[in-house]
């Protein structure tokens, strides 16, 4: 081989790579309007059914009926922010018939001791802390600085739902204009296949999400019905929480058994420990367990083998690798990326033994 052509081989190769890391490089340094491109897929992929419904049963339009899907999930998404502000004050409300009296007794009993100590020992503290001069030198700085992150946290917020709002209504308008941007990216002849596969993965995670939002539908029922039997205050509200923490695949349900917790108890503060608190927490976390139990064994597993088309010992498995490998993160995005992953697969490597076998319901 001459040596022209192995020079060009290797520039060739470093060229690739330079290539592929200003490219990662690039969307790097855009990750956040790819996550805003991503939140906004899924609202249109749960949002699609109902535009669908509007168009083929009420004869909307498609700009109106887009503009009226848009509208009830804002609503939605509104209802759910202000149905916290109750669950918030009750909470407060509880705090505040801790007996504070006791509380600074306790703590000024701590101080005396303390002293005590340090006197035993010949040293002043309360001089010592006067001569710290700790106040001097305390940075006031911080305390501008953390107002300027609060402000600029709350306008990068709004800066993020104005985005994702406004990707995801030309997404749901115009169901054609992701297809477009892919297909650019398709290799010549392979476009018919792409569109296909596009047009399967559509369905498929139009109807996991909508399923993924019956399962939280089931256990808000669920842990509604627990939490009004034992009178705990603010039962909706803590039972939308704790069934929204179930998006997190198993991490979920922990969390929600926490939160649970907490709250049932500081839901009765004031009462009598032994005779009310315990009792009361300890029924309202069985009635947990048994919710649980339901969702892992009967609707989980329906929902997702029917929505996705996958066996749910297959879907068990790809969640905890994918969790394994990528944490949390990826044991939420574990099912759809998977989904997609075997669609694709079936559409260009259909003859496959092992494609065929795993996507034979697709």
């Amino acid at each position: 081989m001459k040596p022209k052509t192995i020079a060009n081989g290797i520039l060739r190769a470093v060229g690739i790579l330079v290539g592929i890391f200003i490219l990662l490089y690039f969307l790097y340094q855009i990750r956040s309007v790819l996550g805003y491109i991503a939140i906004a897929a899924v609202i249109s992929l749960i949002g699609r059914p109902i535009v669908l419904f509007l168009k083929s049963k009420l004869k909307f339009k498609n700009t109106l009926a887009v503009i009226a899907t848009m509208v009830l999930m804002v609503g939605l998404l509104l209802g759910v922010f202000f149905m916290f502000i109750p669950l918030v004050l009750e909470q407060g409300k509880n705090l505040s018939l801790l007996d504070i009296d006791a509380l600074r007794g306790n703590l000024e009993d701590l101080y005396a001791q303390v002293l005590s100590y340090f006197d035993s020992s010949n040293i002043d503290i309360e001089e010592q802390v006067k001569e710290a001069d700790v106040f001097s030198k305390f940075n006031f700085q911080m305390i501008p600085d953390f107002l300027n992150s609060v402000v600029g946290a709350f306008g990068s917020f709004s800066i993020g739902l104005f985005s994702v709002l406004f990707i995801a209504f030309f997404l749901l308008k115009d169901s054609q204009l992701l297809v477009d941007g892919i297909m650019v990216l398709t290799p010549k002849g392979k476009e018919k296949r792409a569109n296909k596969s596009f047009e399967k993965i559509k369905g498929l995670l139009s109807r996991y999400f909508i399923g993924l939002l019956l399962q939280i539908l089931i256990l808000f029922i669920l842990y509604s019905i627990v939490l009004l039997i034992f009178g705990i205050d603010n039962a909706i509200v803590i039972a939308f929480l704790c069934a929204l923490m179930n998006l997190i695949p198993y991490v979920g349900p922990i969390i929600s058994a926490v939160l649970l917790m907490i709250l049932s108890m500081t839901s009765n503060l004031g009462e009598d420990f032994s005779s009310v608190i315990l009792p009361t927490t300890i029924y309202v976390m069985i009635g947990f367990v048994v919710a649980q139990l339901v969702d892992n064994f009967f609707s989980q597993p329906f929902i997702f083998s029917s929505s996705v088309k996958s066996h749910p010992l297959e879907i068990f498995l790809i969640i905890i690798i994918a969790g394994l490998l990528f944490g949390v993160i990826g044991m939420i995005v574990a099912v759809p990326a998977y989904t997609v992953i075997k669609v694709i697969l079936k559409e260009f490597l259909a003859e496959n033994k092992l494609v065929k076998s795993l996507t034979k319901d697709i």
